[in-house]
């Protein structure tokens, strides 16, 4: 049925005309923040979780906390950390266009956790089961981490020193196709790293860093 409808130009029940799900993403970027989790294993098969909120209008990465065992109570404590670090910036935010917390149906997510938002005025979205599309922002930021991080690290106990210092990185220098190849945090395009320093050096100096760090903390 969903086939045959679709082909036949027409939306889903209940609204057949108005914007589409991209489109109002589109319309509202600017006010919008998506939340997500995340899985980071460790070289000892630990699992560990951790919580990412990205701004959509600027492409703000916010990991907030990583934990072996994400209750709803330490999400929540993660939704507060979040509007203590946007500080002024969320009365900002509240004059550009309504704002909203997107996020999926996780049980983690509770109405406390929904309570830390709507106390700055600010609607909850939640994405339909089983649809990550609808939360695309968040789930192409978290495979960026897994393929730029994640993917070439063996962790051990240093998870959440290694991905402050890429939040910090995707923030300050790592540019974005959407911002004109701007980082999230500049106004414009920074000095190109390896202008400065020769690749290979700069690449010797990060492998030997990561492998000196583990062998401290192995």
């Amino acid at each position: 049925m969903w086939k045959i409808l679709h082909a036949a130009g027409i939306g889903p029940a209940p609204r057949r005309t108005g914007p589409s799900w991209r489109e109002f993403l589109t319309a509202q970027a600017e006010g919008i923040i998506a939340a997500d989790f995340f899985r980071v294993d460790t070289i000892t098969g630990r699992r560990l979780h951790a919580l990412a909120f990205l701004e959509h209008g600027t492409r703000r990465l916010h990991i907030t906390g990583i934990t072996a065992r994400p209750t709803a109570q330490w999400t929540t404590q993660q939704a507060r950390d979040l509007i203590a670090g946007l500080g002024a910036r969320v009365e900002s935010l509240r004059f550009i266009l309504r704002d909203f917390i997107l996020r999926d149906r996780d049980s983690k997510y509770t109405d406390s956790f929904d309570a830390v938002f709507e106390a700055e005025d600010r609607d909850v979205l939640l994405s339909a089961p089983q649809a990550p599309r609808m939360n695309a922002h968040c789930e192409r930021v978290i495979g960026t981490i897994r393929r730029e991080v994640l993917d070439h690290i063996l962790m051990v106990n240093e998870a959440p020193q290694v991905l402050a210092a890429y939040q910090e990185h995707y923030n300050t220098h790592r540019p974005h196709r959407s911002r004109d190849q701007r980082p999230p945090e500049a106004r414009e395009q920074p000095a190109v790293l390896h202008d400065r320093v020769p690749r290979r050096l700069l690449r010797t100096r990060v492998l030997s860093g990561v492998i000196n760090e583990h062998r401290c903390t192995a």
